[in-house]
């Protein structure tokens, strides 16, 4: 059962929704349980797939610990595979079950210092433990103290090319869209990149940026928009928020970027590169891996928007560089982050969790 507190449009929550419809059927039987609610995502959960939400109302909601316990318990369920802060439920539910392993998936794109080792240290006793980074993977052998058969690195992986929508119209002129699918959280660092487009700007005056996430932080938001107005880029800025035609959206751009200051292993980069997408991304957690350390992509410094308006405008000049980057790209990441590659390591976690 995977495990995970909502099914908005976040990398843990595809990763979730994805393994929960991808395990192979005649190994096991796959169940998906949202703790808080639904979102979006609610529409890919495959029908073969068994569905629980909890709405559970506040962290220590005993009442909806106990409806996940009961279903477990009748369903036989034996590994709870728990997505980022899921992690508790998950050991409770376990616990009070009293048969089922647990299996923790660290997604932690703001990287691991803001959390507390001894926290997590107690919550992974005896779990398997899930990095999508290399940082993540020393933070739990550090300082989590998660002994090395029960610690795997297993990078994120390019999902199914799911039907897709009609064209999506978009602003912007062809040749000159630039997207960034990413919700709008501090980490994810839009203000660097609306510094950067603000050069770019100068050399490209008709360039347009598309940013397409969710408005996970207030705050956030209204800051962002308070910075597009401040640096006169509201001609050359669209918000799109959260949206479900993700793949036509990429469809219809022609560079991706992220900009972000942390990350895990993002989602996007490798969405871009189903398009078919050239990139531009900041040197964090594993873009370096998915870039191939900037032979298929473009690597920039973090919080550095001179260099991530270079990288655009060189972008933006040439559509020969950008057929070129785009499709190395997606070859390359076919070929290192298939789903067949990453389910093959996960049921082999499970069964091992089970011994």
């Amino acid at each position: 059962m995977q495990v995970i507190d909502s099914l908005d449009m976040g990398g843990a929550e595809k990763v979730a929704v994805n393994l929960a419809n991808l395990l192979p059927r005649d190994q096991c039987k796959s169940y998906l349980c949202v703790t808080r609610r639904g979102g979006p995502l609610l529409t890919r959960v495959e029908d073969h797939v068994g569905l629980l939400i909890l709405n559970r109302r506040g962290r220590f909601d005993l009442a909806a610990v106990r409806r996940l316990v009961s279903f477990a318990s009748r369903e036989g369920i034996d590994v709870f595979h728990a997505h980022g802060s899921s992690l508790f439920i998950a050991q409770i539910a376990a616990m009070m079950q009293g048969k089922a392993a647990v299996v923790w998936h660290d997604h932690c794109g703001k990287g691991p210092l803001h959390r507390s080792a001894a926290l997590y240290r107690l919550a992974t006793r005896n779990a398997g433990v899930i990095a999508v980074n290399r940082d993540l993977l020393e933070w739990a052998r550090n300082r989590l103290r998660v002994p090395a058969d029960r610690l795997w690195y297993v990078p994120n992986w390019v999902e199914p090319v799911r039907m897709s929508q009609c064209a999506t119209a978009l602003p912007g002129k062809d040749g000159r869209r630039v997207v960034c699918v990413a919700n709008l959280r501090g980490e994810k660092d839009h203000v660097t990149l609306l510094r950067a487009l603000a050069r770019v700007k100068d050399a490209v005056p008709d360039v347009h940026l598309l940013l397409a996430g969710a408005a996970a932080e207030r705050q956030y938001e209204q800051y962002i928009h308070s910075q597009i107005d401040r640096m006169q880029l509201a001609e050359n800025v669209t918000c799109l928020g959260a949206r479900e035609d993700v793949a036509s959206i990429l469809r219809e751009s022609d560079i991706g970027v992220l900009s972000s200051e942390f990350e895990g292993l993002p989602l996007a980069l490798l969405e871009y590169a189903r398009a078919g997408l050239p990139v531009v991304a900041t040197d964090v957690g594993q873009c370096r891996e998915v870039l191939d350390s900037g032979r298929v992509g473009f690597l920039v410094p973090r919080r550095s928007p001179e260099p991530l308006a270079e990288a655009l405008i060189r972008l933006l000049a040439s559509p020969e560089l950008r057929a070129q980057s785009g499709a190395a790209f997606r070859e390359f990441v076919a070929g290192h982050f298939s789903p067949e590659i990453a389910l093959r390591k996960v049921m082999q976690i499970y069964h091992s969790m089970l011994v």
